[in-house]
């Protein structure tokens, strides 16, 4: 199960990498204004937090793919990182969007299931 597990928490980090870019670079380009079901008035007058929210995607990425690189010894980093996404999305879905949900606290909690099954 744990290479199951590595390859949810990889499919983890790289979602949190495109969520980065779409925040931080798209945020109001077509890609990010239909991601995030904004005007271009509403993107332009949230651009500068759009931006810090995809910063903190990164650095939720980041610590997932430093546990991914740390081998068996990278156990509890992975653990760590995605129980703070698992938090993130449960916050997320309920104060913004209910499909956060889905789309980011679900496959975190696959996640750490299975990295703590076997």
């Amino acid at each position: 199960m744990s290479l199951i597990g590595n390859v949810i928490v990889g499919l983890v980090a790289l979602l949190h990498v495109y969520i980065l870019i779409l925040e931080m670079f798209l945020w109001e380009k077509p890609a990010g204004l239909k991601a995030f079901r904004q005007t271009k008035e509403s993107a332009a007058a949230t651009k500068v937090l759009a931006a810090n929210q995809g910063l903190y995607n990164g650095f939720l990425a980041a610590g997932l793919f430093w546990g991914l690189s740390l081998g068996s010894a990278g156990h509890d980093v992975k653990v760590f990182f995605l129980a703070c996404v698992l938090l993130a999305g449960l916050y997320g879905a309920a104060t913004a969007s209910k499909k956060i949900l889905y789309i980011q606290a679900l496959p975190a909690l696959l996640g750490l299931i299975l990295l703590n099954v076997a």
